[in-house]
């Protein structure tokens, strides 16, 4: 029987995507560990005022069974995690906190699996040093695609295949917005519906403005071509009430119209957001709702094509699952 290590997990973020990581280890833990060798315990979670330390297979308390929370540094040496696990909102106003403590953790030696996504756009170099000095790793699956493996494609899978283009409709709450549009909604309608059925936030305006697509493009070309995100310009059209009229023209001419992230060696440091009509054929023309995927166009392999991965919290917990046993479970065989 092969032996199953164990990888203790503290968690930063208990919204949505926490809550679902946390609930998902506590249903499949059991499963997880057969599978990959590998037993993830989340034993602690902290909050931006409060955390909770955890026994193995306990449940997270109320939150008013939280505690004042100490310092990161104190929560990972009292908990020897081996993974700090980051779900807290991508903001602005959290930018400079979660490249601190992804930073701490990094220096520690622990590694960082995130979901997060503003401080990997103004901090990447900084923690890519940070991990390289330490020996640790940082993780991003959860912030490039929920779960479509888009980054792990873009990390190792397409190294020598002489990758040169990018090309994605990596936001589903943009393509199934325009999909609304094309059947005659209205653009507040086709909003309403995404909120209703759990695909956009309260404020899509990321979404729609073509920022979340250029986002998850800039960090796929950093990790495939070495881009720092932060140089990196972005041109993007928005999805807007003009919209209402190309998106049905689209259909008669036997197309869609999709809001199409792009990036290309010929052109550095800059991403594209267009609102492309795609013709059947393009994989980009073939999604439904909210389903995204990435072209990578590589010339001499020939095109490589990841699509599907659901856009939910859910989505986001699984790819945080799936980044930390990548960075834990052991590596020998064909493992």
């Amino acid at each position: 029987m092969r032996e199953v290590s164990r990888a203790d997990v503290v968690l930063s973020g208990y919204g949505p995507v926490g809550q679902a990581f946390v609930e998902y280890l506590a249903r499949q833990g059991d499963e997880l560990a057969r599978r990959h060798d590998i037993r993830v315990n989340v034993v602690a979670v902290r909050a931006s005022s409060a955390q909770c330390r955890l026994r193995e297979g306990e449940p997270v308390p109320p939150r008013s069974a939280w505690t004042l929370p100490v310092s990161l540094e104190e929560t990972l040496d009292r908990t020897a995690a081996r993974v700090f696990v980051q779900a807290i909102p991508s903001s602005p106003e959290l930018r400079s906190h979660a490249a601190q403590e992804a930073l701490v953790a990094l220096r520690r030696g622990v590694h960082v699996v995130t979901a997060t996504k503003s401080h990997l756009l103004s901090h990447w170099r900084d923690l890519d040093e940070a991990a390289r000095a330490a020996g640790s790793m940082i993780r991003i699956s959860g912030a490039t695609g929920a779960a479509l493996p888009a980054g792990d494609l873009s990390r190792t899978s397409l190294r020598g295949m002489g990758c040169t283009t990018i090309r994605a409709c990596p936001n589903g709450t943009a393509t199934f917005v325009l999909d609304r549009l094309a059947e005659g909604d209205s653009l507040g309608e086709a909003v309403r519906e995404a909120q209703r059925r759990g695909i956009a936030e309260a404020d899509p305006s990321s979404d729609l403005s073509g920022e979340d697509a250029a986002t998850k493009v800039r960090l796929l070309a950093a990790l495939a071509w070495g881009w720092d995100p932060a140089s990196v310009q972005v041109r993007a059209e928005p999805v807007d009430e003009g919209t209402s009229r190309a998106a049905p023209a689209a259909v008669s001419r036997a197309r869609r119209l999709r809001a199409v992230a792009s990036a290309s060696l010929d052109t550095p440091s800059l991403v594209r957001v267009r609102l492309e009509e795609t013709e059947p054929g393009d994989p980009l023309h073939a999604l439904v709702g909210p389903e995204k995927a990435v072209v990578f166009g590589c010339p001499d392999a020939g095109d490589v094509i990841v699509s599907g991965g659901r856009s939910s919290p859910l989505g986001a917990a699984l790819a945080l699952v799936k980044d930390t046993i990548e960075v834990t479970a052991p590596r020998t065989g064909f493992l």
